[in-house]
């Protein structure tokens, strides 16, 4: 067996057992595979070891990608900017960072004119850093309740990226948190707005992303080992 395949095979053992300790199925937890700098040849390799959904950070990733690739579901994981919403509009099956109206204003046009709706998560900056996009915790319940006009658009839960930090255990109160705001937006039972996804946890940290709630994790070193970034 390859290292890909290895790999794999470690990772749903591992959210087997953390779901098993939880009392959860491990069809609950979606792994997505992390494609960002990796060739199509390797993500393959991976499509044909079970992998079904893989998520890239950058728009150009996908276009140049997309044909090399078997048939797969794509994730768009990283920032989106607005002036590249039309390239992948009719080729992502979730949108994990949606951070903004005028974004979302962008997205509802492309979707209309292909008559599609489009599912969203909307990204949460769970760590308020200077670095990162994503909605101030404080202010997702009445981003979220803004977005309820837009009928083309949505809202399926949230995402966040946490923290870098080399013991995973000092990430937890961020996912916590993260999921106590997810909790409240959905006890709200806003029309229109569902709150079925949490999307958090990376290679370093998803099995304590598990134990906090996560039911979709991002993993792309522990598959496919670290990036090589071309010039």
């Amino acid at each position: 067996m390859s290292q890909i395949t290895d790999n794999i095979t470690d990772i749903r053992q591992e959210i087997a057992d953390t779901c098993k300790k939880l009392g959860k199925k491990p069809e609950e937890v979606q792994l997505i595979a992390v494609t960002k700098t990796i060739e199509p040849e390797r993500i393959n390799e991976a499509i044909a070891n079970g992998i079904t959904d893989i998520g890239e950070n950058k728009v150009q990733e996908i276009m140049d990608k997309y044909t090399l690739v078997s048939p797969i579901n794509w994730h768009m994981i990283g920032h989106l900017q607005t002036n590249k919403v039309k390239y992948i509009i009719d080729k992502v099956k979730l949108i994990h960072s949606l951070d903004r109206i005028s974004l979302a204003e962008e997205i509802q046009k492309r979707a209309e004119r292909i008559n599609r709706a489009v599912d969203v998560l909307v990204q949460v900056n769970i760590g308020q850093e200077e670095t990162k996009s994503g909605i101030e915790p404080d202010e997702v319940y009445d981003f979220v309740a803004a977005l309820r006009p837009f009928s083309y658009i949505q809202v399926k839960g949230l995402m966040t990226v946490a923290p870098y930090k080399e013991d995973p255990e000092e990430v937890r109160p961020y996912f916590n948190t993260m999921k106590e705001v997810f909790e409240r937006i959905r006890a709200k039972n806003l029309p229109g707005i569902e709150m079925k996804y949490l999307s958090m946890g990376m290679t370093n940290d998803y099995k304590v992303a598990i134990e906090e709630g996560a039911n979709i994790i991002r993993v792309g070193t522990a598959i496919f080992g670290s990036r090589i970034y071309r010039k």
